[in-house]
């Protein structure tokens, strides 16, 4: 499987200790099968660190990891009534075991809605209802050493400002 890191530099070792804690699935190595979804995390990160390039940096992982039985994995396979508590916990700062975690990543819109839930303005079935109607795009985040070092760097591209 080719997955895709957006950031300010290229990224050929991920590590997890520059991982944000709050994040949709927890401190972690964030990757996604779409290179457009990554290429929109450059400029994310380029407007937080105020430094670098905008680079996507390539990853292969056998489709074997994810279904090896030694390795724990949490997978969501859209925005339900589990992964939308999954991100508001995740983002509160409590941590899980898993070492991977896939599922939708929560975009501007889909935060916004995240927001309006965790605050009690919308239930869960308003929130997923809302989520439903937004495209989303996906995310694997590696959370442990033992999954992250199965990563295979490619190569890596820098994205041009259109």
């Amino acid at each position: 499987m080719r997955l895709y890191h957006g950031s300010n530099v290229e990224v050929r070792k991920p590590s997890l200790r520059l991982g944000r804690k709050k994040t949709d699935f927890g401190k972690g190595f964030y990757t996604t099968t779409n290179a457009e979804q990554a290429e929109h995390w450059t400029s994310i990160k380029m407007d937080r660190a105020k430094t670098g390039k905008r680079t996507v940096s390539v990853f292969e992982i056998d489709d074997a990891l994810l279904t090896n039985p030694d390795i724990k994995i949490r997978e969501f396979n859209g925005p339900d009534e589990a992964w939308l508590n999954f991100v508001v916990d995740s983002r509160k700062g409590v941590e899980h075991d898993y070492d991977l975690v896939f599922g939708p990543v929560a975009n501007d819109k889909v935060f916004t809605v995240v927001n309006l839930y965790e605050s009690g303005v919308l239930d869960a079935q308003a929130a997923i209802a809302e989520l439903k109607a937004y495209k989303t795009y996906n995310q694997l985040s590696f959370h442990t050493q033992n999954v992250i070092k199965t990563l295979r760097f490619v190569e890596s591209y820098q994205v041009v400002e259109r």
